[in-house]
């Protein structure tokens, strides 16, 4: 239940329950028939981007959005906003990317958004403070709802569960 920690005991045994029931994982594929369509980098490059034009008009560039293989297991993290900064003559440059888990090649395309919008929430708000939240919320009204279901997902897999979506089997 390492992913449910900060929610109420109360929730945390409803979720104990349907995994002790097999049943978390036919629950979330109830709620999110469908995987989305993006596969490639490419791909996930042109949706984040869309998303970012959309609501961050102003932010600075990103130069590279990814999904990386690496991600889950070395950094427990979903996905990564870096800067990286280098000197060119006598500048200093900057670069953003966003690296997304393989993991979300084949999951809900709302999961998918929920990550996505939290990565790009870093561009302007760095912790995850109230308005890191808000802006969260502004990009994705359901922000909130999607991460709870995602965490989810994440402690189906985490009990041995497999994938909810048949088609994502081939996937990852």
């Amino acid at each position: 239940m390492k992913y449910l920690t900060a929610y109420p005991a109360s929730l945390q045994s409803q979720v104990r329950e349907l995994v002790a029931q097999d049943r978390l994982g036919a629950l979330l594929q109830q709620k999110y028939p469908a995987i989305h369509g993006i596969r490639t980098d490419r791909a996930l490059y042109d949706y984040v981007m869309d998303l970012k034009n959309s609501f961050l008009r102003n932010a600075e560039p990103l130069s590279k959005v990814a999904f990386d293989s690496k991600l889950h297991v070395i950094a427990h993290a979903l996905g990564t906003h870096t800067t990286i900064s280098r000197v060119q003559g006598n500048k200093l440059k900057s670069k953003r990317e966003i690296r997304v888990a393989t993991l979300f090649k084949a999951v809900p395309p709302e999961f998918l958004r929920m990550i996505t919008v939290h990565e790009l929430a870093h561009i302007k708000e760095k912790a995850h403070d109230k308005a890191f939240y808000q802006l969260c919320t502004y990009m994705e009204p359901q922000y909130h709802q999607f991460e709870l279901d995602l965490r989810l997902y994440l402690t189906h897999l985490d009990a041995g569960g497999a994938t909810p979506w048949p088609a994502a089997s081939g996937l990852l």
